[in-house]
């Protein structure tokens, strides 16, 4: 079995002798160049209309966290969770005890103020004491009066109401609760108009018009909605290099909630003289990106920008 496979070697190996001894004489040619096979696209002008889609928030057209002005205990509390409120509707009344006390007391010194004042307007008038003793009773009245004012006032921050008409929150304090400015008394959102807020591209900001309706939906729901854009911001976020838009939806559902995330569909004018060429014609550089340009017979380098 070795003799064989010695003796088919030997052979094999005179055969490679051979065949390159052949090789070695014949005279060297000139290669022959395969013929390179390429796939090439006939491109025009045509109109083009781009679609994007965008991440919104849904917005309350007014809301608020209130506050109460001064520190005080809670005496009387009328936050009805989700209940709808109109506007100067009392929320909450602080303990106004002491307040009240001053102001019956300045309100009966102004009693005695003004009586003493009306008696010397009558002297004054038989000249019977000096304009300047007159002058100082009048004075006298005028300050009892301003210290009512600001007793009043002071009052009057003791009761917290409702800054608009809207929709209450939940309520996260109770009746006899010591409060302060930083104390949340309750959240009022006005739902009855919404505003639906969302971030486009840079790129996009001059095809964004004020009354230019725009589409969305939300999570939960297959219905399309409609909002109306009526304000951007001033100028573009450099963090994310987008503009925000203001618009105001068009539709009135129950569904929709301040704070729901939303899919804002745009659709902008078309282009009348898009030139549209498949990705994979275009060839990446390490500066911008370039595509093969056949014209005449002869293939470039063309460098291209996308749109």
């Amino acid at each position: 079995m070795r003799s064989i496979l010695l003796a088919l070697t030997v052979l094999l190996l005179a055969a490679c002798g051979g065949n390159d001894k052949k090789k070695t004489d014949s005279p060297a040619g000139p290669p022959k160049q395969m013929a390179m096979k390429v796939d090439g696209y006939i491109v025009s002008p045509q109109s083009f209309g781009e679609n994007i889609e965008v991440p919104g928030s849904i917005v309350a057209n007014e809301m608020t966290e209130v506050h109460p002005e001064v520190s005080g205990r809670i005496v009387q509390l009328n936050v009805g969770e989700g209940k709808y409120v109109s506007r100067g509707t009392l929320l909450a009344k602080l303990y106004d005890g002491d307040l009240q006390a001053q102001l019956k007391k300045i309100q009966i010194q102004l009693s005695i103020a003004e009586k003493t004042e009306e008696r010397q307007m009558q002297l004054l008038k038989i000249q019977g004491i000096s304009q300047q003793d007159y002058d100082l009773s009048l004075l006298q009245v005028n300050n009892l009066k301003a210290d009512i004012d600001i007793i009043r006032t002071s009052i009057g921050k003791t009761e917290i109401r409702a800054p608009f008409s809207g929709k209450l929150g939940l309520k996260n304090i109770s009746p006899g609760a010591y409060v302060t400015p930083a104390s949340v008394i309750a959240v009022v959102n006005q739902t009855d108009q919404l505003k639906l807020d969302f971030t486009v591209p840079e790129k996009y900001t001059g095809q964004i018009k004020i009354g230019q309706i725009v589409s969305f939906s939300y999570e939960g729901s297959d219905k399309r909605y409609n909002a109306k854009v009526i304000a951007t911001e001033s100028s573009v976020a450099e963090n994310t290099r987008s503009l925000m838009v203001r618009s105001i939806v068009q539709n009135k559902d129950q569904g929709l909630l301040p704070g729901a995330f939303a899919k804002v569909q745009l659709s902008f004018d078309p282009d009348p003289n898009a030139i549209l060429i498949p990705t994979q014609a275009v060839v990446p550089q390490a500066r911008g990106k370039k595509v093969i340009l056949y014209n005449g017979g002869v293939a470039k380098f063309v460098e291209v920008t996308k749109g």
